[in-house]
């Protein structure tokens, strides 16, 4: 063996970890590989079927040869029928080609820093925070600006702190709602706020609504119903993936002020080039027939929500308020900490090892006091999951 200089990586490259919730899906499939009993309580993925008209329809596709490129964008009667679904919920303007199709909302969110973000500029973020999101602004050169939200009125995102956090080096906004990892959600009086005041100072505001239809208190209230008013400020980024049960499908989007859009078309060329061609079709047809599978979903995530909560809170050292949105509780956990387990690492390893149950530490979203527990599973594996954890957590 000839050796060589050690290999040499990016300064951006070796700014960025693994992500912590990737991390704790890895670890848990190793164990599980050694035959050890997991409930996984980690992972954001649906665990319902994708919808049958997409699946046939994908599958039509692929027994007809529908396996070469399409239009970097996506396609047209996609991005059109997205369009029109904007239109008909909430009086956005966008057209169809206002909108890219992406691998991904993480690809969307990540092409769309690349066109926005630059160096020595800030994005306000409200904290806690998916844990991507300040990875994205960092690798991009610019710096985030976390602004703390409120357990005690679960973590509700108002406009007012994210204002008082802009300066004249801001460049944009960029709020998750409903928001992982916390279930918090912005109301539309805030948004309303919000927007209006990036507007006046040339500012975007990024809207993540990947849990969009998961709102169970109140109608989701999205930046989609200010673009008519905001054309220039408003840029959503949505995905297939939780609502249609299609994470493995990778299919997301963006709709936004048009050189955005075209900036994003220009990196997407010669990133993917275009996402998956079957993959769309089966997108569209969720899309347009559907509806019926997102209902059962929402009422089932309401329910099991319903059965969580309690249950955490019955466990001494644990505090959570009902999750407005999204599929996850975010309980403070900090009264739980002892020598061995004294943070949310080293607890989230604590409960993997000892009770086998799967949970991300809250300290990878930037709330070192909490665990995200995923309620995308069934009642059962939320009842057994949380029986293991009280039981770890008594000894």
């Amino acid at each position: 063996m000839i050796r060589s200089a050690p290999v040499k990586l990016s300064a951006r490259a070796s700014a960025i970890g693994e992500s912590a919730t990737l991390r704790v899906t890895r670890r848990a499939a190793e164990l599980r590989a050694k035959g050890v009993s997991i409930v996984d309580l980690g992972a954001g993925e649906p665990d319902f079927n994708s919808p049958p008209v997409a699946v046939e329809a994908a599958r039509q596709a692929l027994a007809e040869g529908f396996t070469r490129y399409t239009p970097g964008s996506g396609l047209p009667s996609l991005r059109a029928a997205l369009a029109d679904s904007y239109r008909r919920r909430y009086g956005a303007t966008w057209k169809a080609a206002e909108s890219v199709i992406t691998v991904g909302g993480k690809g969307a969110l990540f092409e769309l820093a690349l066109a926005v973000y630059d160096f020595g500029q800030e994005v306000v973020l409200p904290s806690p925070y998916w844990v991507t999101f300040p990875e994205q602004v960092r690798f991009c050169g610019a710096h985030p600006v976390l602004v703390p939200t409120c357990g005690e009125d679960g973590f509700r995102i108002h406009a007012a702190p994210l204002i008082a956090a802009v300066t004249e080096r801001t460049r944009a906004v960029l709020i998750n709602s409903p928001c992982n990892p916390t279930g918090g959600v912005m109301g539309a009086e805030d948004l309303r706020q919000l927007v209006t005041f990036a507007a006046e100072r040339g500012i975007l505001v990024i809207a993540d609504e990947t849990y969009e239809r998961f709102s169970y208190d109140a109608p989701h209230a999205s930046a989609a119903a200010l673009a008519a008013e905001f054309p220039d400020t408003v840029v959503l980024v949505g995905s297939f993936s939780k609502t249609y049960a299609m994470t493995g499908w990778r299919i997301g989007y963006l709709l936004g002020p048009s050189p955005v859009v075209k900036a994003v078309e220009n990196i997407q060329s010669h990133a993917t080039s275009n996402a998956t061609s079957f993959a769309m079709v089966g997108a569209q047809e969720a899309l347009l027939h559907a509806e019926t599978e997102v209902e059962t979903m929402v009422a089932e995530y309401k329910a099991r929500r319903d059965i969580l909560v309690p249950l955490l809170n019955a466990i001494p050292g644990f505090r959570c308020r009902p999750p407005h949105g999204a599929f996850y509780a975010f309980p403070d956990v900090s009264a739980t900490f002892r020598p061995g387990r004294a943070d949310s690492g080293a607890l989230a390893e604590y409960l993997l090892e000892e009770a086998g149950v799967a949970t991300v530490p809250g300290a990878a979203f930037g709330a070192e006091a909490h665990l995200r527990l995923s309620f995308a599973c069934s009642r059962a594996t939320l009842t057994e999951g949380l029986e293991r954890i009280a039981a770890a957590l008594a000894t």
